[in-house]
Protein backbone atom coordinates (compact mmCIF):
# COMPACT_ATOMS: atom_id res chain seq x y z
CA UNK A 1 0.00 0.00 0.00
CA UNK A 2 1.64 3.44 -1.11
CA UNK A 3 1.47 6.27 0.83
CA UNK A 4 -1.73 7.82 -1.25
CA UNK A 5 -4.04 4.98 -0.69
CA UNK A 6 -6.55 5.46 1.80
CA UNK A 7 -5.51 3.65 5.40
CA UNK A 8 -8.51 1.53 6.67
CA UNK A 9 -10.46 2.48 9.20
CA UNK A 10 -9.59 0.96 12.91
CA UNK A 11 -12.72 -0.13 15.27
CA UNK A 12 -11.21 2.40 17.60
CA UNK A 13 -11.37 5.34 15.11
CA UNK A 14 -15.14 4.54 13.94
CA UNK A 15 -15.88 5.27 17.50
CA UNK A 16 -14.62 8.95 16.96
CA UNK A 17 -17.48 11.37 15.90
CA UNK A 18 -14.66 13.52 14.32
CA UNK A 19 -14.37 10.80 11.87
CA UNK A 20 -18.37 10.35 11.67
CA UNK A 21 -19.79 11.40 8.29
CA UNK A 22 -21.92 14.18 8.24
CA UNK A 23 -25.35 11.72 7.80
CA UNK A 24 -24.28 10.31 10.87
CA UNK A 25 -23.42 13.24 12.78
CA UNK A 26 -26.69 14.98 11.88
CA UNK A 27 -29.10 11.68 12.94
CA UNK A 28 -27.28 11.41 16.42
CA UNK A 29 -26.95 15.06 17.17
CA UNK A 30 -30.89 15.39 16.27
CA UNK A 31 -31.56 11.92 18.30
CA UNK A 32 -29.95 13.40 21.23
CA UNK A 33 -31.56 16.87 21.29
CA UNK A 34 -34.62 15.34 20.27
CA UNK A 35 -34.49 13.01 23.46
CA UNK A 36 -33.61 16.02 25.78
CA UNK A 37 -36.68 18.09 24.08
CA UNK A 38 -39.00 15.18 24.76
CA UNK A 39 -37.79 15.12 28.36
CA UNK A 40 -38.18 18.65 28.74
CA UNK A 41 -41.23 18.77 27.55
CA UNK A 42 -42.61 16.30 28.77
CA UNK A 43 -41.73 17.90 32.29
CA UNK A 44 -44.60 20.77 31.46
CA UNK A 45 -46.87 17.97 30.24
CA UNK A 46 -46.77 18.37 26.86
CA UNK A 47 -45.50 16.45 23.46
CA UNK A 48 -44.00 17.62 20.61
CA UNK A 49 -46.85 17.55 19.13
CA UNK A 50 -48.96 19.23 21.48
CA UNK A 51 -46.34 22.33 21.33
CA UNK A 52 -46.90 22.71 17.55
CA UNK A 53 -50.68 22.78 17.84
CA UNK A 54 -50.16 25.54 20.81
CA UNK A 55 -47.67 27.27 18.46
CA UNK A 56 -50.37 27.10 15.85
CA UNK A 57 -53.21 28.23 18.20
CA UNK A 58 -51.17 31.24 19.60
CA UNK A 59 -50.53 32.34 15.75
CA UNK A 60 -53.98 32.17 15.10
CA UNK A 61 -54.97 29.02 13.66
CA UNK A 62 -58.83 27.89 14.90
CA UNK A 63 -59.74 24.55 13.53
CA UNK A 64 -58.53 21.69 13.31
CA UNK A 65 -58.27 20.83 9.91
CA UNK A 66 -56.16 24.18 9.36
CA UNK A 67 -54.08 22.95 12.37
CA UNK A 68 -53.50 19.68 10.24
CA UNK A 69 -52.33 21.27 7.59
CA UNK A 70 -49.89 23.57 9.09
CA UNK A 71 -48.54 21.15 10.97
CA UNK A 72 -48.53 18.47 7.77
CA UNK A 73 -50.29 15.73 9.52
CA UNK A 74 -53.30 13.89 8.47
CA UNK A 75 -56.51 14.85 10.24
CA UNK A 76 -56.65 11.45 12.17
CA UNK A 77 -53.10 12.41 13.71
CA UNK A 78 -54.40 16.28 14.35
CA UNK A 79 -57.54 15.09 15.93
CA UNK A 80 -55.39 12.61 18.50
CA UNK A 81 -53.48 15.15 19.46
CA UNK A 82 -56.26 17.63 20.32
CA UNK A 83 -58.33 14.88 21.89
CA UNK A 84 -55.22 14.73 24.59
CA UNK A 85 -55.00 18.06 24.62
CA UNK A 86 -58.91 18.79 25.23
CA UNK A 87 -58.55 16.01 28.23
CA UNK A 88 -55.32 17.93 30.02
CA UNK A 89 -57.72 21.04 30.07
CA UNK A 90 -55.04 22.56 27.81
CA UNK A 91 -57.61 23.12 24.58
CA UNK A 92 -61.09 23.21 24.45
CA UNK A 93 -63.53 23.09 21.42
CA UNK A 94 -66.27 25.68 21.34
CA UNK A 95 -68.99 25.96 18.26
CA UNK A 96 -68.23 28.19 15.64
CA UNK A 97 -70.28 31.29 15.45
CA UNK A 98 -70.88 31.26 11.56
CA UNK A 99 -70.76 27.27 10.95
CA UNK A 100 -72.22 25.26 13.17
CA UNK A 101 -70.80 22.18 11.69
CA UNK A 102 -67.75 23.09 12.81
CA UNK A 103 -65.92 23.52 15.95
CA UNK A 104 -63.04 26.23 16.67
CA UNK A 105 -60.35 25.12 18.65
CA UNK A 106 -58.96 27.48 21.33
CA UNK A 107 -55.83 27.07 23.89
CA UNK A 108 -57.82 27.93 27.60
CA UNK A 109 -55.54 29.13 30.35
CA UNK A 110 -53.85 26.52 31.65
CA UNK A 111 -52.89 26.15 27.94
CA UNK A 112 -51.61 29.99 27.68
CA UNK A 113 -49.80 29.05 30.77
CA UNK A 114 -47.90 25.85 29.89
CA UNK A 115 -46.93 27.77 26.55
CA UNK A 116 -45.41 30.41 28.19
CA UNK A 117 -43.52 28.31 29.88
CA UNK A 118 -42.47 26.66 27.03
CA UNK A 119 -40.71 29.81 24.94
CA UNK A 120 -37.82 29.43 26.83
CA UNK A 121 -36.96 25.62 26.93
CA UNK A 122 -35.30 25.72 23.84
CA UNK A 123 -32.29 27.67 25.13
CA UNK A 124 -32.22 25.50 28.74
CA UNK A 125 -32.42 21.87 26.47
CA UNK A 126 -30.24 22.63 23.31
CA UNK A 127 -26.55 23.04 23.50
CA UNK A 128 -24.98 26.07 23.27
CA UNK A 129 -23.11 25.68 19.58
CA UNK A 130 -20.10 28.39 18.35
CA UNK A 131 -22.73 30.35 15.61
CA UNK A 132 -25.78 29.49 16.29
CA UNK A 133 -27.10 31.85 13.24
CA UNK A 134 -24.67 29.47 11.11
CA UNK A 135 -26.24 26.31 12.57
CA UNK A 136 -29.77 27.32 11.82
CA UNK A 137 -29.03 28.52 8.28
CA UNK A 138 -27.34 25.04 7.89
CA UNK A 139 -30.35 23.17 8.99
CA UNK A 140 -32.88 25.36 6.95
CA UNK A 141 -30.87 24.68 3.64
CA UNK A 142 -30.91 21.18 4.95
CA UNK A 143 -35.00 21.94 5.03
CA UNK A 144 -35.42 23.30 2.08
CA UNK A 145 -33.02 21.00 -0.55
CA UNK A 146 -34.79 20.08 -3.18
CA UNK A 147 -34.13 16.27 -2.19
CA UNK A 148 -34.99 16.19 1.21
CA UNK A 149 -38.18 18.39 0.52
CA UNK A 150 -39.68 15.39 -1.78
CA UNK A 151 -39.40 13.32 1.30
CA UNK A 152 -41.54 15.53 3.89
Amino acid sequence: MTSAEAVPPTVESVHVPENWSSGRLLSTAARLVERAWADALEQLGLTHAGLIVLQLLESGVTTQAELARHARVEAQTMSRTVDRLEREGLVERVPDAADRRRHIIRMTHSGAAIWQRSLGLEKTVFPEVDDPDALRAALLQIVHAPAVARRA
